[in-house]
């Protein structure tokens, strides 16, 4: 970022009592200090380090900016990791120049100092939105290329997923500045910083943002000052108003005496505040996550005990929502005294995890968005093994809530259930419960029995009871995710509706991309092109022929020419198919890759290819080789003057999955194509067979690359030698068979179950996969090479 940023350059005083407001000049052991600067593009990040360098009293000092750390050129941010490692290794102190908007984003940097036990802290250049995108509009030459009418754009965005930070990350001083003479203070302080000088730790510069929710929650507790509205949501008591008037107290105290607060009671205010913060956004409906509501299984009619059915719900939730994302959990109960709700809470605070997706809620189950403000897709119901109304509870609740509609669409899913099951039952549009809140499914779960008066009672076995309690969420857990799947796919073609209606595709620079996250896969790849991506393109669906099943085997060399002649039809309907604008990624990166030669994705660069990392893999390893050649879209347009490309193409997989068997012998690797993309110009996947990739997360993406849809390289080149056209199968009822382990081919309800049993799975591979090289190992390279 160059001095037209922001931040006043003047030249900072070298006084010692410069440093205002928390300075410390201590003679101690003379600390590193790592400085993560927090502000979106032009807040002025690099004109205060290179400020503060500039008039440094003695302490050495390392800027380390992503924009440049690539030789002079855009970089990553694990080289960002190195360059700020190797500096404190020389004993500098070090400022990390990136936006670090996000938490995710400035964590690894925290850890890094945390590491070498350095102090770190926070410089969050908090200025107006205007300000910056002023200042980022009207500059040139910038480092990273945020400039000119692109940059308002990439500003609003990045502003929109805005995290401050708080001591709770891990840093010991959080300076926030809002205007030029914020960040001169700050500038001056941090160049009067001496080697042997320290800066008092807590919070300093932030404003006020009006009245802080009283009680340190870590669960979700609505504000309410005056009253408590039993169904919406769990509200402060008269105990925690004391504490928190006592800790506002103390602060306002240390304020009048002049001195800064210590440590400890700005983490506690700053606790406060992070909490109130966490229940706003918890309260309100936040439609990027699908959320399940449940009741505590089996802890009132069935007796359960409710200290051992806290820790099973806890461990529970707890490991799920660390293996998912997207998802939120909320444990609910009518009242605001249940002793459920409070064993649960204290046992997941003491648990490493994000609290704001599973937390506790006060309320009906079947008002929670009426009458709580919480918007839940999906409610769970501990119900009776007849999987019937009746019984009072939560069972009886759900069942008149919902309706007749209900107990209809529960018979057609199924008649009963046995203790440690659940059943997803979809909830009809016309029901009650669909309609005034929104609930698009209930999961019946039946969890054990304790009661001796109820069926199946385990008598006090509290061995098995907890058992087949943990079965029971978890069955309860992996039906709602497979939910969960289906609305983040029908979520993600929503905004791509709405973003065509509006005729606008918000573009992207280089630096969002690094740092930036989307739900969106295809958003995802289009982050690579921000040049081609303008306000006059619409996000088009994919557009494909209704296309007949046909069952053939791929690779065959001797098949009848009245097949041939169905496959010919069927790849003249392919190469017909239009492309949305957002399938144009591939082919703009192969027809002007010296656009992106400096991306992160980018590999390698050839006459004949490009290849890239794919943006969304679903392996551990996994690239695409992508055909240069004008008028190639896909398989469907190849032919046989086109088999010395494909052949450069295999041999450019090839070089790239041994590069990679170098550094992980145990993976396994296959190349091949898709009988129908998603994105234009020819590509080669080469994907290793772990499939371990959070980004695998549906049927689609498992049966795309294991089933006769995705077609080997070896045997295209063969094909296409012998027929002058590849053999492919353009039918995507492929993609929606059940989920089948590659190996051993024993199915598997959902994707969780599948990936668990991956892993563990040691049957050989499909016997035609280990035919010529098919299949690809670090023994079959070396005998290749020999």
């Amino acid at each position: 970022m160059d001095p037209g940023e922001g931040g006043s350059p003047a030249a900072p005083s070298t006084s010692i009592a410069a440093p205002g407001p928390g300075a410390d000049t201590r003679e101690d052991a003379g600390k590193q200090v790592v400085v993560i600067l927090v502000g979106p593009p032009g807040s002025g990040k690099s004109t205060f380090a290179e400020a503060v360098m500039a008039a440094a009293a003695g302490r050495p000092w390392a800027r380390v900016c992503q924009d440049t750390i690539g030789k002079g050129k855009a970089g990553t941010k694990i080289q960002c990791l190195k360059a700020a490692a190797d500096a404190l290794k020389e004993g500098k102190s070090v400022f990390i120049d990136r936006c670090n908007l996000e938490r995710e984003q400035r964590s690894d940097f925290v850890k890094l100092g945390c590491t070498v036990q350095a102090d770190v802290h926070a410089v969050f250049l908090d200025l107006p939105a205007k300000v910056c995108i002023s200042r980022s509009v009207s500059r040139t030459s910038h480092e990273g290329n945020v400039q000119g009418g692109m940059a308002a754009m990439v500003v609003n965005r990045m502003l929109k997923n805005k995290q401050a930070p708080l001591l709770t990350e891990g840093f010991s001083r959080i300076t926030f500045c809002t205007d030029d003479d914020d960040i001169k203070k700050a500038v001056d302080m941090y160049s009067a910083l001496g080697p042997s000088h320290s800066l008092a730790s807590g919070v300093f510069g932030q404003k006020s943002k009006g009245p802080v929710q009283t009680g340190i929650m870590k669960f979700l507790k609505k504000a309410d000052t005056s009253s408590v509205n039993k169904s919406s949501g769990t509200m402060v008591t008269s105990s925690e108003r004391k504490t928190g008037q006592q800790n506002t107290t103390l602060k306002q105290e240390n304020l009048e005496a002049g001195g800064a607060c210590s440590m400890q009671v700005e983490k506690k205010l700053d606790n406060l505040k992070e909490k109130e913060e966490q229940s706003k956004e918890r309260v309100s409906s936040d439609t990027s996550l699908c959320t399940l509501a449940f009741p505590s299984i089996s802890t009132a009619d069935f007796q359960f005990d409710l200290e051992k059915a806290s820790e099973v719900i806890v461990d529970a939730a707890t490991d799920f929502v660390q293996k998912h994302d997207n998802v939120r959990l909320v444990l609910v109960d009518l009242s605001q005294k249940s002793r459920i709700l409070s064993l649960v809470k204290d046992k997941a605070a003491k648990k490493s995890f994000d609290s704001s997706r599973f937390f506790t809620f006060v309320g009906d189950i079947t008002q929670l968005h009426s009458k709580g403000g919480l918007q839940c897709n999906v409610i769970a119901n501990a119900a009776n093994w007849r999987l019937k109304p009746g019984g009072g509870g939560v069972n009886a609740a759900i069942f008149n809530a919902a309706g007749e509609a209900l107990q209809h669409a529960t018979k057609e899913c199924a008649d009963t259930l046995r203790p440690g099951n659940s059943v997803a039952v979809p909830v009809p549009s016309t029901s009650p419960l669909h309609q005034q809140e929104g609930v698009t499914h209930v999961i019946h779960v039946l969890g054990p029995n304790m009661n001796p008066m109820r069926p199946d009672c385990l008598k006090n076995d509290y061995t098995k009871g907890c058992k087949v309690l943990h079965e029971a969420y978890n069955s309860l857990f992996e039906n709602f995710a497979t939910i969960a799947q289906s609305y983040t796919g029908k979520q993600n073609d929503e905004t791509s509706s709405r973003k065509s209606a509006s005729g606008v595709i918000s573009p992207n620079d280089s630096k969002t991309k690094r740092e930036g996250s989307d739900d969106s896969e295809r958003t995802k790849k289009c982050k690579l092109l921000p040049s081609i991506l303008t306000s006059s393109q619409h996000h088009e669906r994919r557009g494909t022929n209704t296309l007949s099943y046909h069952d053939n085997s791929m690779g065959s060399s001797d098949a009848p020419n009245q097949a041939r002649e169905e496959d010919n039809k069927k790849n003249a309907a392919v190469t017909n198919k239009t492309w949305g604008s957002w399938a144009q990624s591939l082919y703009e990166v192969a027809m002007h890759p010296e656009k992106y030669k400096n991306a992160d994705s980018i590999l390698e660069i050839s006459d004949e290819f490009v290849v890239l990392k794919d943006l969304y893999p679903k392996a551990k390893r996994h690239v695409l080789v992508i055909s240069r050649t004008d008028g190639l879209d896909s398989l469907a347009d190849v032919k046989k003057a086109h088999l010395p490309l494909l052949r450069s193409l295999h041999s450019a997989g090839l070089k790239w999955a041994h590069k990679f068997l170098e550094e992980d012998a145990s993976l396994k690797f296959r190349l091949g194509y898709h009988s129908v993309p998603s994105m234009r110009q020819l590509h080669l996947h080469v994907i290793s067979q772990d499939f371990n990739s959070p980004s695998l997360k549906n049927k689609k993406h498992w049966n795309s690359f294991t089933s006769a849809f995705f077609l080997d390289s070896v045997d295209v080149m063969d094909e296409v030698d012998q027929h002058g056209s590849a053999t492919i199968n353009p039918d995507e009822k492929l993609l929606a068979m059940e989920l089948r382990c590659h190996r051993c081919r024993s199915a598997h309800p959902n994707i969780p179950k599948l990936k668990s049993h991956i892993a563990a799975c040691k049957s050989p591979f499909p016997s035609h996969l280990l035919k010529k090289d098919k299949l690809l190992s670090a023994s079959t390279m070396r005998a290749g090479c020999s």
